[in-house]
């Protein structure tokens, strides 16, 4: 991947030794390949052309609200990083360009504030983006034994509007000093949203979640699912860089996004986001076709967060211009229109 070796430098050595790990995933990300092979899927559906859309491109409304907050565009800057010293910076370019843009964002895992208060700032970014829809993140297995006080100052501390709940078993697996006891997790999930006075949402890391988990995962008092399906950033690749040779049997594990969001779709009925190898604005107008409430994005604003708030305002906008194009070449002047278009394998 192309990059800016100053800039990187300079970013990185800010990080210290604190949170070695997030440190250590950042620099792959910047500097490797990492990821998939297959694809995300949305190759193998189509929209019919209209070639009489009877629509201007200024006609479009791509506004749309997301858990009761309003939105101008259906994306999701998804969880990157925070929890060490330098990604604050990085958190806070992508929020201003959120708060410009009028998206979503959510933070990275904010388990390294839990027992480093020191490390909260990097998290915070209300200041530069008063108004945005915010989530904070904690993994899965980090529940057990969470107290109600700590997991409200998840929300509390950083201001946000809910929490993410990640789903990172094969990542963790491979990490030598990963969890690997992924015992009751959905009974840890239902305890979350009975203490928790804000939603949660469930999210994979790169894996998809399958309509049969989605079943399990439902009932538990979730109001979202996050697919963030294979086709993306491999996170097994990731820890493979990082040593770990048990990782590369496993480079291809997971379900493809659009098959994931197709079944999710097909399983629940709470609103979905799609993500996990998303990359053009045809991607995400695909998505939000096939079901998805909303279209998530990592990796393609993580260089572009190194340099400054603009850069990801611009690489945002070209996204948002390939989406408002196809959405007038199949007629849809806003998003239910997009929404109830069909699209075929």
């Amino acid at each position: 991947m192309n990059h800016n070796p100053a800039r990187l430098n300079t970013v990185l050595q800010k990080m210290g030794s604190v949170g070695q790990r997030k440190r250590e995933h950042l620099k792959i990300c910047i500097e490797k390949n990492v990821s998939f092979k297959k694809t995300n899927g949305f190759e193998h559906y189509e929209f019919e052309h209209r070639a009489l859309p009877e629509l201007g491109i200024d006609d479009i409304d791509t506004s749309t609200t997301f858990l009761g907050k309003a939105l101008r565009l259906p994306f999701l800057i998804e969880a990157m990083t925070g929890g060490c010293p330098g990604t604050g910076r990085i958190n806070r370019n992508l929020a201003r360009a959120a708060e410009t843009l009028g998206i979503a964002m959510g933070v990275g895992s904010q388990r390294a504030m839990l027992n480093h208060p020191e490390l909260i700032q990097t998290y915070q970014v209300r200041r530069v983006a008063p108004s945005i829809l915010l989530f904070g993140n904690i993994g899965a297995t980090q529940l057990t034994g969470l107290s109600p006080d700590a997991v409200h100052a998840l929300i509390r501390q950083i201001e946000a509007d809910g929490l993410v709940v990640h789903l990172n078993a094969a990542q963790e697996l491979c990490q030598p000093e990963g969890d690997k006891d992924w015992r009751n997790i959905v009974i840890q999930i239902k305890r979350l949203c009975k203490i928790l006075d804000a939603p949660v949402i469930v999210k994979e890391t790169g894996c998809g979640i399958a309509g049969k988990i989605a079943r399990l995962l439902a009932p538990a008092g979730i109001k979202a699912l996050d697919v963030a399906g294979a086709g993306g950033t491999a996170f097994t690749r990731v820890e493979y860089y990082r040593g770990a040779p048990l990782a590369k049997a496993f480079f291809e594990w997971g379900i493809p996004t659009a098959e994931s969001l197709k079944q999710c779709k097909d399983a629940v009925d709470i609103p979905l986001i799609a993500s996990g190898g998303i990359r053009t604005g045809l991607d995400c107008a695909k998505a939000i076709a096939m079901g998805a409430s909303l279209a998530g994005f990592a990796l393609p604003l993580l260089q572009p967060a190194l340099t400054s708030h603009q850069a990801v305002i611009d690489k945002i906008k070209f996204i948002e211009e390939e989406f408002r194009m196809a959405m007038l070449l199949v007629g849809a002047a806003n998003i239910q229109q997009l929404a109830a278009t069909p699209i075929v394998i």
